[in-house]
């Protein structure tokens, strides 16, 4: 079958033929239908130390219809169709090696076998692209607005960085009822952020005036938007860091210390989180912006997210399965 394989900094991804994987014990095989791109895995492919083997298949975020099972896997039928949660919560429990496409090998591949602990059944009416991307764009978003963040409705709210993650963030606040404000350095996205629920937007979180920040969830992760932040929010306000712009950072520590700021670090979701997603999904409340790119194109793909020229979340059909319909059950 083919996948995308990475071994080292200096090979990058390569596109190899490699043997179907089987559904040991306890695991299911499940054929591909949509596979989600992460700027996660830009940054694996930058750093070796991302992932917990080498090679791999990459791809964390995976829906499918499962076509095989292996002993013990139970509650579970052939053609269920599911996706592969990305459980980080509780954080002191979470296991790399558990982790698809980052501790064993990933969806951007024909078939995939995974866990029955991490298959969850995609409800009526959500798509496998939106399966997909809830298991780490929207699920992620999702604890940190909630888990993190602590948004409420007497909430105000700054989202940083309106991207694929940033855009759902902020959707999901809104849905809280909270008074959200979009930041980001390219004014064209100020619509599809008004459009889901933003009061306003800004080039920077500077040029809001004259409104007390409750709140703000950074999706970009720069020493910029983190040091504008801890000078931005209210006194003894909550920063939530949720991007990886920079690997480090320098921040105004006078200022964080004086003004009783705290800052947290937001990764991944819990397994509640992303069943709490995906009926979000269901229900219409959230509907993610996707764009679906040809198998063969996923270096491309990933060169534009690095560039910065993905409006919400670019997902792909593996070869073998993409003449597959992926409209809702």
């Amino acid at each position: 079958m083919k996948a995308y394989r990475f071994d080292n900094v200096d090979a990058g991804l390569q596109l190899e033929d490699i043997d179907m994987p089987q559904a040991s014990p306890g695991e299911v095989l499940i054929a591909v239908k949509a596979a989600g791109l992460c700027h996660s895995d830009c940054h694996i492919l930058k750093e070796n130390n991302w992932v917990g083997k080498r090679p791999i298949t990459l791809g964390h975020e995976v829906a499918g219809n499962i076509i095989a099972l292996g002993d013990e896997a139970l509650n579970v039928q052939i053609s269920d169709r599911v996706a592969v949660a990305l459980i980080s919560h509780p954080i002191e429990e979470m296991q790399l090696s558990a982790s698809i496409g980052l501790g064993f090998d990933g969806g951007f591949a024909e078939y995939v076998a995974a866990p029955i602990t991490h298959i969850v059944p995609i409800p009526h009416g959500v798509s496998y692209e939106q399966a997909a991307v809830a298991t780490d764009s929207i699920s992620t978003a999702y604890h940190a607005i909630l888990a993190e963040a602590k948004v409420t409705a007497s909430t105000t709210v700054a989202i940083v960085g309106l991207g694929g993650l940033g855009l759902n963030g902020l959707r999901i606040a809104a849905l809280q009822g909270a008074r959200v404000y979009g930041i980001d350095i390219d004014p064209k996205k100020c619509a599809a952020a008004k459009k889901l629920g933003a009061v306003e937007c800004f080039v920077s979180l500077a040029s809001i005036k004259d409104v007390m920040i409750d709140v703000v969830v950074d999706f970009v992760g720069l020493s910029a938007t983190l040091s504008e932040a801890i000078t931005s929010v209210k006194l003894g306000g909550r920063i939530v860091a949720v991007g990886l712009g920079e690997t480090e950072t320098n921040l105004p520590l006078f200022s964080l210390v004086t003004r009783g700021i705290e800052l947290k670090g937001s990764s991944g979701a819990s397994l509640q989180d992303f069943h709490s997603a995906m009926a979000l999904i269901a229900s219409g409340d959230i509907c993610p912006i996707l764009e679906d790119i040809p198998f063969t194109h996923l270096t491309e793909g990933f060169n534009r997210l690095e560039r910065g020229e993905v409006n919400g979340r670019l997902f792909t059909r593996p070869v073998g399965n993409d003449k597959n319909t992926s409209k809702p059950a």
